[in-house]
């Protein structure tokens, strides 16, 4: 069997890059996995407890009751008599948000244009975990004289249509005592076919709701599971915000909490295709967050609790600007509003951020324009990777062409094989020899491998980010944003799962097939981990690619399909190999000027060849 070394490097490159992502995706579940674990034992330990408190004795409830009362009666605001929770609905072409009194906050939002795998509408900010609250003054009853917004019951005000299609509705907290003249009131503006939700906190009398003339606002937000496979959706979502200008975030496995000592303009929870986000147009001076992963039973990705300082301007009548945006995680909406909310989408981050630039300047832009035409996202996919093939087809011509050289070589280099016979040191002296007197560049073939690689990464983070495919079918396969699960095993199998991808089985025959037709290509390889690497990264890519979105294992598949074809159409119709054969013996003729790298080489070589000479004689 013969085999390109030149290919065979540019695959082992590969299968390490793809090895170490491998590795942390294992260790980000593992420790995702045990926090599972421990979140669980805390939520058995909390529900045990709560189970304890709701069988009070008779005279406990009754004295609860008094409390309640009393509280009632000697707190700072009223509510009109009036404490029955009342919700009311705003919708524009994007979104349906419910408002509640109580709090006079967000209830719940729906997302129009997003469905669940039931066809009901992606749902966000709507479980009883969620809450937008802050603490004010009361001067009476309640604990340090203090009472959360989140409890009180505020006065909803009509729902105003503006002339630019925005709606606008407010709801208003107001004093009990006449005399303190203090109210506060929630204004939302909802804008036409917006996501963004603009919350105007107005209040009169702040210096005696606030002690220090400090807010501490607390939001909770629960991000709900969207997608089908939560323990994938979790290793896909994380913590972002904006500190000091600049954006940073942190992946909900890694930790639990941050704390933040300097002026931030946003924090948010990015799930893998949705995001919610709270901003302060004046920026928080402070504050912290902290978030646990919830077990998959409750589909819940992560809930958070985010307790962050706002100072509150001075004055008889104060505002604070803030905004909540419940949306897709889509990179144009996201970069409209010029918060660099865009940069939470993983476009390539971490060790893999230097892919992040082809997919904002190339691979989107591309995307795009095929998608707007194409028809569907699977033939707008085969579409992208011809387009790739064509931009990298001089340097794929290149390393074709080094092939072409290797394989006329091959009879010389087997003859050499034969001289040597296992005399590594002097095979490859004198191959080397052999290819600088034939012109030949034994490298020649890596750069196009390598050129795949941040390729590869680029489509691996656009198509695990890129809403567009959420839902979109295509053959066989009913997501393209998830794996397709035409082979079900019923029982789970390690590394690979309980479910067999057919586009998972495309990539890897078609894989299977570049790697026999290169075989031919070049001399016989007596390294048993080259010899055998045109099997073993095939089979890696199996149990790799098996859980990836069918998105990406379809490009491969048409990326190797376009591969085989040009291979076989430039070998036998393009290359001309008595060609090249008399540019080699022309080659030879010149006389070959060392580069200093090669003269280093081959006096380490030869160093080498005598210190084994003078082994052999002392043996003698």
């Amino acid at each position: 069997m013969k085999f390109d070394r030149n290919t065979l490097i540019g695959f082992a490159i590969l299968a390490v890059l793809f090895a170490g992502y491998f590795y942390f995706t294992t260790k980000q579940q593992n420790e995702y996995e045990a926090k599972k674990r421990a979140t669980a034992a805390i939520e058995k330990a909390q529900k045990d407890s709560i189970d304890r408190l709701n069988k009070p004795k008779d005279d406990s409830i009754k004295h609860v009751q008094d409390s309640i009362a009393a509280l009632t009666k000697t707190t700072l605001f009223k509510s009109n008599g009036d404490t029955t929770e009342k919700t009311m609905q705003v919708e524009n072409d994007l979104v349906k948000i419910t408002f509640t009194n109580k709090g006079g906050q967000i209830k719940k939002v729906e997302l129009k244009k997003y469905k669940h795998q039931d066809s009901t509408l992606v749902s966000m900010a709507g479980t009883g975990f969620d809450k937008f609250s802050y603490p004010i003054n009361t001067g009476k009853g309640g604990p340090n004289g203090t009472a959360e917004t989140a409890e009180q019951y505020f006065t909803p005000g009509d729902i105003k249509k503006n002339a630019d299609g925005s709606q606008v509705i407010s709801f208003t907290l107001t004093s009990a005592d006449s005399a303190s003249a203090t109210s506060i009131t929630h204004e939302y503006l909802i804008k036409k076919d917006d996501y963004m939700i603009d919350l105007s906190v107005k209040m009169k009398g702040a210096s005696q709701l606030f002690t220090g003339g400090l807010m501490n606002l607390n939001w909770q937000y629960a991000a709900s599971q969207q997608e089908s496979d939560i323990s994938y959706e979790k290793q896909n979502s994380q913590i972002s915000y904006v500190k000091d200008g600049s954006f940073d975030y942190h992946t909900i496995s890694r930790k639990s909490s941050k704390n933040f000592d300097e002026n931030v303009s946003w924090i948010g929870i990015r799930q893998r295709f949705f995001m919610g986000i709270l901003t302060a147009r004046n920026k928080f001076s402070s504050g912290n967050m902290e978030w646990t992963i919830p077990s998959d039973s409750s589909k819940t990705v992560v809930r958070s609790t985010a307790n962050m300082k706002i100072q509150v301007p001075a004055g008889a009548e104060s505002l604070i600007p803030m905004s909540l945006y419940y949306g897709p995680s889509e990179y144009h909406i996201l970069k409209h509003y010029d918060m660099k909310y865009e940069k939470a989408i993983n476009l390539g981050q971490g060790i893999y951020s230097f892919v992040r630039p082809i997919n904002r300047f190339l691979i989107i832009p591309i995307f795009d324009f095929l998608k707007g035409f194409a028809g569907s996202m699977g033939l707008a996919i085969a579409l992208l990777t011809m387009f790739i093939k064509l931009i990298t087809s001089p340097l794929l011509y290149k390393s074709y062409l080094s092939g072409a050289k290797m394989k006329v070589l091959r009879p010389e280099l087997a003859k050499l094989k034969e001289k040597h016979g296992g005399d590594q040191q002097a095979m490859s002296m004198d191959q080397m020899k052999l290819f600088r007197e034939a012109g030949v560049n034994p490298l020649g073939g890596c750069l196009p491998a390598l050129l795949q690689i941040p390729i590869f990464f680029a489509l691996f983070s656009l198509f695990n980010s890129d809403v567009a495919l959420r839902g979109a079918e295509f053959l066989w396969s009913k997501d393209l944003a998830a794996y397709d699960e035409v082979i079900k095993f019923g029982f789970n199998i390690p590394l690979l799962g309980s479910h067999l991808s057919l586009f998972n089985i495309t990539a890897v025959v078609t894989s299977f097939m570049i790697s026999i037709y290169s075989m031919s290509m070049t001399p016989d390889q007596s390294n048993p981990v080259l010899k055998y690497m045109p099997y073993i990264f095939p089979i890696f890519l199996l149990f790799f690619f098996n859980r990836l979105p069918a998105a990406l294992t379809w490009y491969y598949t048409v990326s190797n399909l376009i591969t085989l074809g040009l291979q076989f159409v430039i070998q036998n119709y393009i290359i001309d190999h008595d060609k090249i054969m008399a540019k080699i013996e022309e080659n030879r003729k010149k006389p070959k000027a060392k580069s200093k790298w090669q003269e280093r080489v081959e006096q380490m070589q030869e160093q080498q060849r005598k210190m084994k000479e003078m082994q052999q004689k002392n043996k003698r």
